[in-house]
């Protein structure tokens, strides 16, 4: 299956987060910081304004972006969890 968001969603994965502190002390799963950095696995095709006009989106499928923790829906597909949100809840790329 594969997930086709429509108008400005995005459809993201977020990394993993660290099990390991710099001292290397393992963490829980409760302990574990929710991550913000994720990469893109799918975009739509924009948002229609108010003209009729297509804005376009500005992120593109495989980059690394800065997303609000709890932004978008989870979804599990094929046991992998992404998350679906509108571009405005992405806050920046990361080169």
């Amino acid at each position: 299956m594969k997930l086709n968001p429509l108008s400005n969603r995005v459809v993201i994965k977020f990394v993993e987060a660290e099990e390991k502190t710099s001292g290397g002390i393992i963490l829980t799963a409760a302990a574990q910081e929710k991550p913000q950095i994720a990469e893109v696995v799918a975009i739509g095709p924009g948002k229609v304004n108010e003209n009729g006009t297509l804005c376009p989106m500005t992120v593109k499928v495989g980059q690394k972006v800065i997303a609000s923790k709890y932004a978008g829906t989870a979804v599990k597909l094929d046991g992998v969890e992404y998350t679906i949100l509108p571009e405005d809840d992405i806050y920046a790329t990361v080169d």
